[in-house]
């Protein structure tokens, strides 16, 4: 008997039907195009959504622009903005990495860290903070950015306020506004050294708050606040149980003058249950292209950026995971030269600066002090971008 020959595409009974129904259907007229053809110099403002065309990313973009502009035309731009040490990453964190390589470490891991990993960031809040965390309560991100976004984006809604005390790092309001949430900022000055009072953060939340940013030692004023102005602060959120708090650590270990730092929830455990505390290997550990961050808090929400992680970048690179463990449970005696070091420099330049008539320039806890020298800057507007053609001094504020 001859095997049956699998049927002629056009002759296949179900491709009739098809056809068929779809011959019966009335004929709608085609819709011309909503939007008209565009040209390719169009094409950022026609393709990204709303939500990336903010304000403050639009500045960012001028300032990036100009300097590149600059830079190809030879002009030696002196950049201040990013923060990043400039020692190298010590030898035995980088051979732990090596020899992860060698160990076959090269595969996916848990989605928000390994277990090894989550242990050791445990032990060093413990340590440091004086923070008793599980490992379910740990989540390890593609560095601190990471960490914030997904913690933000996993909880907050079309409306919800987040309060950011300014100066601040320009990429909270950004993701604020990227999550559908309302930056409400908080402005301090520097009569006030920076920091923000306690009578300053009750007049900013309301019912629709969500959560409240802080930031000691901060990025990019230089301000540090002290166990006791935390303490004041605290006294304020626990009026206001509906309120989280995000504690972004990362400059922890760069403090100078033998500031003792503190972080909220150490200060405040009765807070504990609604502080997400950030922190990372960039800064304190010179890994700043390792891309390391984590935060401890309540389990719900470290659950949810797990989640989110897990359709975004998955795992964090294996390798830093494993550099990022002989970090945390390694020797930690370099950090206090590291800090010696930043503190000379700090002295050398607060002390330039403070000689030339008509500068005033406090000395900051952290390594960060042209907002102090040249205050002026915080009122720069976009359009005033041009003046760093004449400058060529670019920082980010």
């Amino acid at each position: 008997m001859k095997p049956k020959l699998p049927l002629n595409r056009r002759q296949n009974p179900v491709r009739i039907m098809f056809l068929r129904l779809l011959s019966e259907q009335p004929q709608v007229k085609r819709r011309p195009l909503s939007r008209p053809m565009i040209s390719q110099q169009q094409w950022p403002n026609w393709m990204l959504p709303r939500r990336l065309w903010q304000p403050m990313m639009i500045n960012m973009l001028s300032v990036l622009s100009v300097m590149i502009e600059l830079k190809s035309k030879g002009v030696d731009i002196i950049t201040l903005g990013a923060g990043e040490p400039d020692f190298e990453t010590p030898e035995f964190i980088k051979e732990a990495a090596i020899q992860a390589i060698h160990d076959g470490k090269t595969r996916y891991t848990n989605v928000d860290g390994t277990a090894e990993l989550k242990e050791a960031i445990v032990g060093k809040f413990r340590r440091d903070n004086h923070l008793e965390y599980r490992t379910d309560q740990i989540s390890v991100g593609s560095g601190g950015k990471h960490v914030l976004f997904n913690a933000l984006t996993a909880t907050i809604d079309q409306g919800d306020e987040v309060i950011i005390p300014a100066p601040y790092w320009v990429s909270y309001p950004d993701i604020v506004r990227f999550c559908g949430g309302t930056p409400v900022f908080i402005q301090a000055t520097i009569d006030q050294d920076y920091k923000i009072t306690a009578e300053q953060l009750e007049k900013a939340i309301t019912q629709k708050t969500r959560w409240f940013i802080f930031n000691s030692p901060s990025n990019p004023t230089g301000a540090a606040y002290s166990a006791d102005e935390i303490k004041s602060l605290a006294e304020v959120l626990r009026r206001h149980p509906h309120v989280w708090i995000l504690s972004d650590d990362i400059y922890e270990h760069i403090v100078f003058d033998n500031f003792r730092f503190a972080t909220i929830a150490e200060v405040a455990p009765d807070l504990f249950d609604r502080t997400l505390t950030a922190n990372g290997c960039s800064k304190a550990y010179a890994m700043t292209g390792w891309r390391i961050g984590f935060a401890g808090g309540p389990t719900p929400l470290i659950k949810a950026m797990a989640k989110l992680q897990s359709q975004s970048t998955s795992n964090p690179c294996s390798i830093s995971q494993a550099a990022a463990v002989a970090a945390l449970n390694g020797p930690q005696d370099f950090l206090q030269g590291w800090s010696d070091d930043f503190a000379r420099r700090r002295n050398l330049v607060v002390d330039g600066l403070n000689a030339i008539e008509g500068i005033s320039c406090p000395k900051p806890q952290v390594p960060s002090m042209s907002i102090r020298a040249f205050p002026s800057l915080l009122a720069r507007k976009p359009h005033q971008v041009k003046s760093l053609k004449k400058t060529w001094i670019s920082q980010a504020i």
